[in-house]
């Protein structure tokens, strides 16, 4: 399993368009391009047509749909794992098929001519069925809107086999990894700085067990744990607190329009813009069948894998959120006391450090970055609320950016710190550089069909220079080795 992520480099590093030999991944200052988040979908329907003929994107949106469609639903699973799961099934369909790079799962064996499309959108489809089994007859009918653009045949036949065998052998190498246990109980210490439910609903911690999940391509989820946070008595603290009393409260007088705007409009969870962002660009970049289902395993995995590190965080150090911190200030008068102050953007339900936002956007931007350069246009549209202003759209022309603006929006809407933000850019960094630079290199299997020529050069080891104009370089620069 270790060897997905350069497996997956070795495809890109053969590309002279992407130039991989050094990924540079620079994190912009605040002043970044003004985005807006993608609607969500009416409930109903979520069967999707492939775009430009790729099932790869299609499924992947289909996803997208049911998770964005049901997002209010409680639930212990996080959906993160579920985009892992079903990418990673896509990937080893494929890679069956071409040779071109060792399975993640289970040991597959597939003729070179069986129909890649076919494989790829059963995998999908069986992995969704059995994970929402809810959308069955949906998800049926875009599978067999699928298959019915591919030619009847041994090749069709063989696509299905083994794209039913990649689902079936990952939902099995997943069945016990911890993410069907239910989390456990919370209860705070009442101490200060502990982490306890905040205003105004006091809705109880949600994935209190997540840390534990096994993760897809990290050892373990506490591979690249932060430091713990500051002392509540350092001036580290202090600053960040007061920063966000400021910049963050409901009526804040420093806060420009704009932090309001993009604080406001950067409140859905987190992964589903990056989701989002992959698709638009995918398509953009006319990526094939084969590339988008290395992209989006990569990236799936990746996500995951950085969710499973940022609760297994939150968890261990169990930081109260700044809503918190300010109504309770005692003791130090650098920090005034506010019982009323309140926040621009509802708080989440679980510990402040490290920030969710900046972990996610940094990893994801990490990865999609090493595939396709840091400049690229996608555009993200805001939700139509009911009774509010009309939906608008904005242009983006890079990733790096947006993911800045996504973690610092978090500390102009008030639910976190600096502090929160910079072990989150930190966490995200170090593990998207992890999953782009593994040393588990084996030689891709040669003679894949036509147009599918496995990389053969000498093993690379890739970095990513992750930079924030605040924050300075917070992990080693990219290079070569």
């Amino acid at each position: 399993m270790g060897i997905i992520a350069l497996s997956i480099l070795r495809r890109i590093q053969r590309r002279p368009m992407l130039a991989l030999a050094v990924a540079a991944f620079t994190i912009g200052a605040q002043g970044a391009a003004t985005p807006t988040v993608h609607a969500s979908p009416p409930e109903g329907s979520v069967v999707e047509s492939a775009p430009q003929g790729n099932v790869v994107i299609e499924w992947n949106r289909t996803l997208l749909a049911i998770v964005r469609s049901t997002q209010t639903k409680q639930s212990h699973v996080h959906p993160t794992r579920n985009f892992a799961i079903m990418s990673a099934a896509v990937y080893d369909a494929v890679n069956a098929i071409s040779r071109a790079h060792p399975v993640y799962g289970i040991t597959l064996t597939a003729p070179r001519d069986a129909s890649r499309p076919a494989a790829a959108a059963t995998a999908a489809h069986d992995t969704l069925v059995t994970l929402y089994p809810g959308r069955k007859a949906e998800l049926d009918r875009q599978l067999t809107a699928d298959l019915a653009t591919v030619p009847a045949g041994h090749a069709k036949q063989e696509g299905i086999r083994v794209g039913s065998q990649a689902a079936r052998g990952i939902l099995a190498l997943r069945a016990h990894d911890g993410a069907d246990a239910l989390p456990p109980p919370y209860t705070t210490t009442g101490r200060p700085g502990d982490y306890r439910p905040t205003p105004p609903g006091l809705r109880p911690p949600e994935f209190t067990g997540w840390g534990k999940v096994t993760p897809f391509l990290l050892p373990t989820g506490h591979q690249f744990r932060p430091a713990a946070p500051p002392a509540l008595s350092s001036t580290a603290y202090v600053a960040a607190i007061n920063e966000v009393k400021s910049v963050g409260a409901a009526h804040s007088t420093t806060r420009t329009a704009e932090q309001t705007t993009l604080a406001k409009l950067w409140t859905a969870p987190i992964q589903n813009y990056w989701y989002d962002i992959a698709q638009q660009v995918a398509l953009a970049r006319h990526s094939d069948l084969d590339r988008s289902a290395d992209m989006f395993a990569l990236l799936n995995l990746t996500i995951a894998d950085a969710t499973i590190g940022v609760y297994d965080a939150k968890y261990t150090y169990r930081f109260w959120r700044p809503i918190t911190a300010i109504r309770l200030a005692e003791g130090d008068p650098r920090i005034k006391r506010d019982p009323t102050w309140t926040t621009l953007v509802p708080t989440p339900p679980d510990p402040s450090y490290p920030g969710m936002h900046s972990a996610i956007s940094t990893a994801a931007a990490t990865v999609l970055t090493a595939f396709y350069g840091d400049r690229n246009a996608f555009t993200l549209t805001s939700p139509a609320a009911p009774g509010g202003a009309p939906p608008y759209a904005n242009r983006y022309t890079g990733f790096s950016a947006t993911a800045t603006e996504a973690g610092l929006s978090r500390i102009w809407g008030g639910v976190h710190t600096r502090l929160d933000h910079q072990a989150g850019n930190g966490l995200g960094a170090a593990i998207g550089r992890y999953t782009l630079g593994r040393l588990e290199l084996t030689t891709a299997t040669p003679a894949p069909p036509p147009g599918k020529t496995p990389y053969t050069g000498p093993a690379k080891r890739l970095g990513v220079a992750v930079h924030d104009a605040e924050l300075g370089e917070i992990i080693a620069p990219a290079e070569e080795r």
